[in-house]
């Protein structure tokens, strides 16, 4: 795998239902590389999950002490500036920020205990999206994507689960995170597993150089003046078939024309015995109208728009709300590249100006959507960054990295809403009670999805890993 800008990445599992849907591919520029036949994959349990999963990965780490785990009666040091407010259930206060979702805090549960342990991004990274706390041997976060890395989440969902509905298990959206140098950071791919078992993943984000946060409200953390890169949110759609081939889409207007005429070349194509069975796999899906509006955010009515934000954060959870509706497992959905939640720097602005206002719109607007259409309870949604801030307010008003402890949040998918699990010290800086990791979120997402705990996967090298490294959260669901 290559990737600068990674606008192509492949998904190699061989199943007919894996394919994704290659009408929205072609309209959003999923890649499609190395569609060759799983090896191995008839081994699995190729389990059908009856549920889904929606992770929303904040990138850079959101700060916990300012949003679901205030300590108000902390030193000024570090209380910081914002004041916790009610939420629906008794005996819970979240960040001043976050309004809507203090109305939805019988839906969610507070996971105050989670860390990774380590306070630089690119192992705490590696650990959250893979959920695994060991590092494989000939691991650098320096040479990513590798195949020194174990693989991700969304990876060992592909490798394990089918498809639904011509569609891939796993999907990652709306581009990788990155740091401010466009650095890929470590977890996001299939690494040991093998190119063969790679999530699909949408590289579709309008390029904004170094802009952070909800494109197109962008804003760099020093506050510098600061304009979105792009007259659209999305870029320009991109489709790459197997062993080389690919279209490019000129642009929005006439694209269900452009999509079509794709489709009709494939079924020449197919019909004179030129395609591959994976070619011809991409053919069922060129024009199907639910996975096509899967990805049609933009277009979306004004009222939709409205309550998700027409900004990269609500629209990319729009597009996550109908991807599972049309029947994908597992949807990642990175909010912000550029390490968009590093906060070391005027955090208190940027969080109360640029990050927590469409956060709260956006996953709010989510679980609404959700419930309303009788998803919530089949479809578990997790928001976490890799590791939280510190305790200390720094000399720039803003909070350093901090792995000992996180709040990750848990709605839907049979999770009790209005509790608190675990707890931290007055601080805010070490967990005290329940503390989980990584590998039990990971546990919680592979329950959710129905993969039984004795499930193995095989590396490239034939030797046998443990898919579960820890239990499912206790008391969550």
């Amino acid at each position: 795998m290559q990737h600068a800008h990674l606008p192509v990445v492949s998904h190699p599992i061989a199943s007919r239902r894996t394919m994704l849907q290659a009408g929205s591919i072609g309209l959003l520029g999923l890649g499609l590389s190395e569609l060759s036949a799983a090896r191995g994959f008839a081994e699995q349990p190729a389990v059908t999950p009856a549920k889904s999963v929606i992770f929303i990965f904040l990138t850079g780490g959101l700060s916990h002490q300012d949003s679901f785990d205030l300590k108000p009666d902390a030193p000024d040091t570090v209380r910081g500036e914002f004041r916790p407010i009610a939420t629906r259930t008794p005996g819970i206060d979240i960040c001043e920020h976050l309004p809507l979702l203090a109305q939805h805090s019988e839906r969610f549960a507070l996971v105050r205990s989670v860390g990774t342990g380590d306070s630089g991004h690119g192992v705490a990274c590696h650990m959250l999206l893979t959920g695994r706390l060991d590092l494989p041997v000939g691991f650098n976060e320096n040479n990513v994507p590798s195949p020194n890395e174990w693989p991700s989440i969304p990876s060992l969902v592909t490798y394990t689960t089918r498809g639904r509905n011509n569609l891939p298990p796993a999907i990652v959206l709306p581009q990788p995170s990155v740091n401010e140098a466009n650095k890929v950071r470590p977890g996001q791919y299939a690494g040991r597993l093998g190119p063969r078992h790679e999530a699909w993943h949408v590289d579709i984000a309008a390029p904004c150089a170094l802009g952070n946060g909800a494109c197109p409200n962008c804003f760099r953390f020093e506050g510098t003046p600061f304009e979105h890169g792009s007259s659209t949110i999305f870029d320009t759609p991109m489709l790459t078939l197997p062993e080389g081939g690919s279209l490019r889409l000129g642009g929005r207007v006439g694209l269900l024309q452009n999509i079509e005429t794709q489709q009709r070349r494939l079924e020449q194509d197919a019909a004179a015995g030129k395609l591959n069975k994976h070619r011809q796999q991409a053919i069922a899906v060129l024009a199907d109208p639910k996975t096509r509006r899967a990805f049609e955010v933009e277009n979306a009515d004004p009222e939709t728009l409205a309550r998700y934000g027409k900004n990269k954060f609500g629209l990319s959870l729009l597009m996550a709300y109908r991807l599972v509706d049309a029947g994908v497992n597992l949807v990642q959905v990175n909010l912000g590249k550029n390490s968009t939640w590093d906060t070391h720097r005027r955090n208190f602005v940027n969080l109360r100006d640029n990050l927590l206002p469409p956060l709260d719109r956006s996953v709010s607007a989510l679980l609404d959507d959700l419930s309303s259409s009788g998803l919530l309870d089949n479809t578990l949604v997790i928001v976490t960054g890799e590791f939280g801030r510190t305790p200390k307010i720094n000399a720039d008003a803003g909070r350093d990295h901090w792995g000992p402890v996180m709040t990750s949040v848990f709605a839907g998918g049979g999770v009790r809403g209005g509790q608190v699990i675990g707890a931290t010290d007055k601080l805010a800086a070490y967990p005290i009670a329940d503390k989980q990791s990584p590998e039990n979120v990971a546990a919680t997402i592979y329950r959710t999805l129905g993969i039984p705990s004795s499930t193995m996967w095989t590396d490239f090298d034939g030797r046998p890993h443990e898919l579960y490294r820890g239990e499912p959260i206790p008391g969550l669901i």
